[in-house]
C-alpha cells in the first residue's frame, strides 16, 4: 500500500498578503527605533537623525498596527493560523509604538512649540559669546521676540527669582547647584555673574544650553534669571521650563 502524501506545510506566499506585511512592518518598526538611538549614543549620527530615525520606525508601526488588524480579520475563520501570527505582531509593534511615543512625551503634549524659555522677558540673559562657547558659533542665541507672548501666556510662574544669598555666593551656590543637576558648566564669568551650562537628554542626546545670570538684587540679596534654550526642533515639550522650574528647586529658592 502506498503512502497518502502529506499536506504541505503553508510557505510565506500562502499566508493573506495583510500578515505578510503587517509581520514586516511589525519587525521593522522597533529595529529601526533601537538602530536610530544606537548610532546616536555611539555619536555615528546627530541627535535629529535619530529623532528622524523614530519618526519612520512610528509611522512604520502604526501601518503595522492598521496591516495587523486588517489581517486578524481576514484569518477570522482561522483563529489559530499562520496567518494570525503575523497580524498579532502588526499590531503589537504598532501599539509599542504608540505607547513609547505617549510615555515619551509625559505631560509636555500640551506645551507651546517654542524652544527658548526665560523667566526675564523684558532682558532676558545672554549667552556667552562664541569666542567662550565654541557651540554657540555661526548660531542664533538672541530671544526671538515671537516666543515673548507665548512664553508670558504658558509659563506666567517663571518669573525673577530673589534670594538672600549676596551675588558672590549666590554665584557659588548656583554653579554648585547646576553640578549637582548633571549639568556641564561650560563657562562661568563671576565678574558679570553669569554661567553657561547644557544638558543632554537621555534618550536621543537631544542638548539644551541654559544660561544663569546673578545681579544684586534688592537690599543685600541677589536676583537670579535663567534662560534654557534647545538647539534642536521648534518645539520642546516643556523641558526647558522643567530644567528652569528644577533648578530653582534644586537651589532651595
Amino acid at each position: 500500500m502506498s503512502e497518502s502524501p502529506s499536506a504541505p506545510s503553508p510557505t510565506a506566499t500562502s499566508l493573506p498578503l495583510t500578515s505578510r506585511i503587517a509581520a514586516r512592518l511589525g519587525t521593522f518598526a522597533p529595529t529601526w527605533a533601537i538602530f536610530g538611538l544606537l548610532l546616536v549614543h555611539i555619536c555615528f549620527i546627530p541627535p535629529l537623525g535619530a529623532f528622524y530615525f523614530y519618526v519612520i520606525a512610528l509611522f512604520t508601526g502604526l501601518l503595522a498596527l492598521a496591516f495587523g488588524i486588517a489581517a486578524v480579520i481576514v484569518t477570522r475563520n482561522d483563529p489559530n493560523g499562520p496567518g494570525r501570527t503575523g497580524g498579532w505582531l502588526g499590531m503589537a509593534s504598532g501599539a509599542v509604538m504608540i505607547t513609547v511615543t505617549i510615555a515619551g512625551m509625559g505631560d509636555g503634549g500640551g506645551s507651546p512649540p517654542i524652544n527658548d524659555i526665560t523667566t526675564n522677558l523684558e532682558d532676558p540673559p545672554a549667552f556667552a559669546s562664541a569666542a567662550d562657547v565654541p557651540d554657540f558659533e555661526g548660531r542664533d542665541m538672541s530671544y526671538p521676540a515671537d516666543f515673548v507672548p507665548i512664553v508670558r501666556a504658558s509659563y506666567s510662574d517663571l518669573q525673577t527669582v530673589e534670594v538672600a544669598r549676596d551675588p558672590a555666593d549666590a554665584f557659588a551656590h548656583a554653579v554648585a547647584t547646576a553640578e549637582e543637576l548633571g549639568w556641564e558648566v561650560v563657562h562661568r564669568d563671576a565678574a558679570a555673574g553669569t554661567i553657561n551650562a547644557r544638558e543632554s537628554s537621555a534618550v536621543f542626546k537631544f542638548v539644551d544650553d541654559v544660561v544663569i545670570r546673578i545681579r544684586p538684587g534688592a537690599g543685600s540679596g541677589s536676583a537670579i534669571d535663567l534662560r534654557s534654550k534647545s538647539r534642536d526642533g521648534r518645539g520642546d515639550l516643556g523641558a526647558n521650563a522643567k530644567r528652569i522650574r528644577a533648578f530653582f528647586a534644586a537651589y532651595g529658592a
